[in-house]
This record gives structure tokens, C-alpha cells and sequence, in this order.
């Protein structure tokens, strides 16, 4: 897992990609997902808002029409309230927050401190921490998600081992063995029970049972970077780092990638929108997002954002995307 791409910006590879884009606009052939390729895209930014330093991941809970960011620069999550696009409340978390994942159940948010190996709990109705769980020496935690349905939280850290949390009794119940010891992204399917995880480290996608928490199968691709779930489609979506970049498409039925479509350089995050059946990417190196039908897998809209776009996360029942930009400490707000 490359940390330094998720929380600084790109400086010279970055400056090189854009060289080589207006190099091929002019020529006429614009790389997918450039803005060239949309003149107007069917959703714009409605809203630009500053919050803490360097965000890095964002998550909705549907119910309350709240979102949270990580705040990776000073150790913050900022909480918005999506009716008013502004700023509720500033929660202090642990050491270098990074995943962040909401239980619209329980209202209760989970944040991965990387730096000091914890996970904090937030309360919804509060707006603070009511719990802070320790992952275990060595653990670093990166990126968790959750399962409503069964009240359990998924850890990855900078180790294969997968803390299983309880979110009921807030503790670790259980630890899951991955064969990679660096981990990069996580995601759950609440309808089927099964937790994905990317271990980019061997090319691979894990594939969990949330039942007996253990490995039931491993899907090979090459690069792996970010991971979201449509439960409807019972799709898995994947974002790649082979050069210049892609995304893959999984059937969740039967664990195999039924397509895999290259984008114009390396992605970040990956998010869906299971209602209308759309798929959100961030592009750091040209500071936009890509929007994609996740009916036919073509592109829909190419959305200038702020600068270094990192986390993506959608609230299916308003269709609005946030975008957390780490280069200029503010979140894009996207709608139609």
C-alpha cells in the first residue's frame, strides 16, 4: 500500500502524466476519462467545503444525511451535515486517521488511526468518541468497513492479519489470516455476507466469509489498489495501479473478473451509488473524478474537483457524491 501517494501530492510523475494528456489532446486522441472527452458532464460541483488538514477517506451515513471525513494532517474528523453542505462539528481521533467506515444502523462511525494502531468509535447522536479499540501490537490500522447487518467492523492493517470487531461490545472477536502483509483497501456486501479485501502485494483480491471468517477465495489481478461493493448488482469493483491504470469488474456470484477497463493513469479511491447504478473513481494526477454506468462499464462524465482528490463515498438516497481533495484541504460535493 502506497501511504505516501494516499496523503501528499504527486509531484513529478504527476507533471510528466499531464505533459503526455496534452500531448495526445492535441493530437486528437483524448485519453479516457479526460476532460476533453465530456464537455458537460451530467453532474457538477455544487459545493466546495474547507475541513481539516489533509483529508483522506470519506463515509455517509444515508439515514442521518451526515458525512465524515478523515482529517490525515491533524488527527481530526470533520462532520457535515449534507442537507446544509457545512461543518457540524470537528471530533479529535487518534494518530493519522485514514479509513473511516458509518453503521447507518447503529449510527456509530469507525476511524483507523494509522499511527498509533487504534480504531476510534464515534457516536452519531453526539459527535464523540465513545470508545477507542486497539488493534494489537504491530497492527497499524489502515482502512475498515462494515457490515449493518451483522454489527461487525473489518480492519486491515500494515500486517496480514484482519481484526474482526464486534459493534455491539466494541471489541476484537476475532482475527482473520490474509496472505499479504500489506493490504490496500476493504469492502463489504451486508446482502451476501462477504468482505473483500485487495492485497496488491500478490495481485490479488481476498475474498472473506462473513460467517465462518475465514479466506474462500482469491481473485487475481494485477496492481490492486481500492475496493466498493454494489449489493444490488453484487458487483466488486477494483481499482488497478498497472501502469498507466484500470479498474476491474468481479461477479460476486462467482468470483471472476468479467471485465477490466483502462483509465488515463493511476486511480485512488472507488465508490458506487447502488440506486442508480454508478460508479465514482478519483484521479488524483488530473484532478477529477470519473464517472462510470455500471450497467455497460463506459464512462458517463469526467467532474473537475479540487486538487488531489483522494476519497470518494456516495449517499444513494440524495445521489450525492463527496470528494475528499488532499491538496487543498477542502470536499467536493457532486450532484445531478
Amino acid at each position: 500500500m502506497k501511504l505516501a501517494h494516499r496523503v501528499i501530492v504527486p509531484t513529478a510523475m504527476a507533471i510528466a502524466v499531464l505533459a503526455l494528456a496534452a500531448t495526445g489532446a492535441a493530437a486528437g486522441a483524448a485519453p479516457l476519462g479526460s476532460a476533453a472527452r465530456k464537455a458537460a458532464p451530467p453532474i457538477t460541483v455544487t459545493a466546495t467545503i474547507p475541513v481539516g488538514q489533509i483529508p483522506n477517506r470519506a463515509a455517509v451515513n444515508p439515514r442521518t444525511d451526515t458525512i465524515y471525513v478523515t482529517n490525515f494532517g491533524d488527527n481530526t474528523v470533520s462532520v457535515i451535515s449534507g442537507r446544509t453542505d457545512t461543518v457540524m462539528a470537528t471530533i479529535p481521533v487518534g494518530s493519522s486517521p485514514i479509513g473511516i467506515a458509518a453503521n447507518p444502523r447503529t449510527n456509530r462511525i469507525y476511524v483507523s488511526n494509522l499511527n498509533d494502531n487504534t480504531v476510534s468509535v464515534i457516536s452519531g447522536r453526539t459527535n464523540t468518541v465513545v470508545a477507542t479499540i486497539a488493534m494489537g501490537a504491530g497492527l497499524s490500522a489502515l482502512q475498515d468497513a462494515v457490515n449493518p447487518r451483522t454489527d461487525k467492523v473489518y480492519v486491515i492493517n500494515e500486517g496480514n492479519a484482519m481484526p474482526v470487531i464486534s459493534g455491539r461490545t466494541n471489541t476484537v472477536v476475532t482475527t482473520v489470516d490474509l496472505s499479504d502483509s500489506e493490504p490496500g483497501g476493504i469492502a463489504a456486501n451486508p446482502r451476501t455476507n462477504r468482505v473483500y479485501v485487495t492485497e496488491p502485494g500478490l495481485g490479488l483480491v481476498g475474498v472473506i466469509s462473513g460467517r465462518t471468517n475465514t479466506v474462500v477465495a482469491s481473485i487475481p489481478l494485477s496492481g490492486t489498489l481500492d475496493v466498493a461493493v454494489n449489493p444490488r448488482t453484487n458487483k466488486i469493483y477494483v481499482t488497478n495501479d498497472n501502469s498507466p491504470g484500470s479498474f476491474s469488474v468481479i461477479d460476486g456470484r462467482t468470483n471472476t473478473v468479467t471485465a477490466t477497463i483502462p483509465l488515463e493513469s493511476e486511480p485512488e479511491d472507488i465508490a458506487t451509488n447502488p440506486r442508480t447504478n454508478t460508479v465514482y473513481i478519483t484521479n488524483p494526477e488530473f484532478n477529477n473524478v470519473l464517472v462510470f454506468s455500471g450497467r455497460t462499464n463506459a464512462i458517463l462524465a469526467t467532474v473537475p474537483v479540487g486538487n488531489t482528490p483522494l476519497g470518494v463515498a456516495a449517499n444513494p438516497d440524495t445521489n450525492t457524491i463527496y470528494v475528499t481533495n488532499s491538496g487543498d484541504n477542502t470536499v467536493s460535493v457532486l450532484r445531478s
